[in-house]
C-alpha cells in the first residue's frame, strides 16, 4: 500500500459525495471528494471485503500528477479536480461486477491524515425498476342529472292561464247583475215609506 496509509487516516473525516451508488454494468461513475488549498495531495483507496484490506488505486498531487497503484488500469481509473482544486473526483469507466466495494479519498492537510466518509458503489447487470405508488380508486359520486321541467300543469292550480277568464266572467256577471239589483233596492225602498192620506174624521194620518 501506497502514500497515506488507510490505517492512520482516522484523525478527520471530510464528506463524500455520494454516499451510495448503483450502476449498471459497462456505465461509468463519479466520486467527488472535497479539499481545501493547504492539501499536499489526494489518496484512493478501495476497501477489499474478500480480503479485508485497502487496494490503493491512485494519487493525484496539487500540481495533477497521477500516480497509480500495481495492476490499476489508467484507462478505468482516473483523478479529475476542479479549477479552483477545491475538490477531487474520481472517475471509474466500464464497470464490472469486480468493481464493487466502499472507496474512501485520503488527504494529507497541515500535517494531519483526513479519511474520506467512504462511497460504497455496487454494480449490477440490470438496475431495478423505481416503486410505483398505487393510487387508491376515487369513489365515484352519483351525478344529479337535471330533469326538464313538466309543462302539464298540476290539477288545481291557478295558473294565470285559469284565474284570468274566471275573474273576467265575475266582473262581467256583476256588471250585469247591478240594473236587477238597483231596481229591487228602489221598489224595496218604495214600499218602506209610510202613506199619506185623509183619515175618517178629516185628519190625514
Amino acid at each position: 500500500m501506497s502514500g497515506c496509509g488507510a490505517s492512520f487516516c482516522t484523525n478527520l473525516l471530510t464528506s463524500q459525495t455520494p454516499g451510495h451508488i448503483l450502476a449498471q454494468t459497462n456505465n461509468s461513475t463519479e466520486i467527488v471528494c472535497p479539499v481545501k488549498k493547504e492539501h499536499t495531495g489526494v489518496y484512493w483507496y478501495r476497501w477489499n471485503q474478500g480480503g479485508q484490506h485497502f487496494e490503493f488505486l491512485a494519487f493525484s498531487s496539487p500540481l495533477g500528477k497521477a500516480t497509480y497503484g500495481t495492476n490499476i488500469s489508467q484507462e478505468k481509473f482516473s483523478i479529475r479536480g476542479t479549477g479552483s482544486h477545491h475538490s477531487y473526483s474520481l472517475h471509474i469507466s466500464r464497470l464490472h461486477g469486480s468493481d464493487n466495494g466502499t472507496y474512501y479519498c485520503c488527504i494529507t492537510q497541515s500535517s494531519q491524515l483526513i479519511l474520506g466518509t467512504g462511497t460504497q458503489l455496487g454494480v449490477v447487470d440490470v438496475l431495478p425498476l423505481p416503486p410505483t405508488s398505487t393510487l387508491a380508486p376515487l369513489s365515484k359520486k352519483p351525478t344529479q342529472q337535471c330533469k326538464p321541467k313538466s309543462k302539464a300543469v298540476k290539477k288545481g292550480a291557478c295558473t294565470p292561464l285559469v284565474w284570468v277568464p274566471l275573474a273576467a266572467g265575475a266582473l262581467l256577471l256583476l256588471l250585469s247583475l247591478f240594473p236587477t239589483v238597483r231596481r229591487v233596492y228602489r221598489k224595496h225602498r218604495t214600499q218602506a215609506q209610510p202613506r199619506i192620506g185623509v183619515g175618517r174624521w178629516g185628519t190625514r194620518n
